[in-house]
C-alpha cells in the first residue's frame, strides 16, 4: 500500500473515531442530564446519588468508556442550572435527552440509569418517579415498562 493510501486510511479512521466520540458525548450528556434531573427531583442533590451515578457509569460496559472527570464536570454543569432555577435547570437537562427520542434502545438505557439513580438512596420516591415518567414521555417510551 502506498504512503498516500495509508494516510487516507488513517484519516478515514480518525474521522470515524471523531464521529463515534461525538455520538458518545451526546449519549454521555443525556445520561448525566437524566441523573441530574432525578437527583434534583426532591429539591436537594444527595451525595449518594452522585456516588451511585459515578459507580454505575464506571461499572457499565457501555458507559465506562467515559472519562469520569468529564462525567462529573457535566453533572456539576447540569446541577448548577438547577441551583440557579429549577425550571431552567430541568429544561436545559432535558435538551440532550430529547435528542434520543427517535432511538428507543438508547433511550431505554438512559431511563434505566435514571431509575437506578432514583433508587440510589434506598427510596425511589414519587417525585423522582414523576421526573423519570416525564423523561419517558419526552423520549416516547412507556413509563409502565419501567415499573413507573
Amino acid at each position: 500500500m502506498s504512503t498516500f493510501s495509508q494516510k487516507l486510511a488513517s484519516m478515514r479512521q480518525g474521522l470515524k473515531d471523531q464521529v463515534t466520540k461525538f455520538k458518545n458525548k451526546d449519549f454521555m450528556d443525556a445520561v448525566v442530564a437524566g441523573c441530574a434531573i432525578v437527583a434534583a427531583a426532591d429539591g436537594k442533590i444527595d451525595s449518594s446519588e452522585k456516588q451511585k451515578m459515578a459507580g454505575y457509569i464506571n461499572h457499565n460496559e457501555e458507559l465506562k468508556v467515559f472519562d469520569m472527570s468529564k462525567v462529573i464536570e457535566r453533572f456539576n454543569h447540569f446541577t448548577s442550572n438547577f441551583d440557579f432555577d429549577a425550571m431552567i435547570g430541568k429544561a436545559e437537562a432535558m435538551k440532550p435527552i430529547i435528542k434520543f427520542k427517535d432511538k428507543p434502545d438508547v433511550a431505554r438505557v438512559i431511563v434505566s440509569v435514571c431509575c437506578a439513580i432514583g433508587a440510589a438512596d434506598g427510596d425511589f420516591d414519587e417525585q423522582e418517579k414523576a421526573v423519570v415518567r416525564e423523561i419517558c414521555r419526552a423520549v416516547n417510551l412507556t413509563p409502565s415498562d419501567f415499573g413507573l
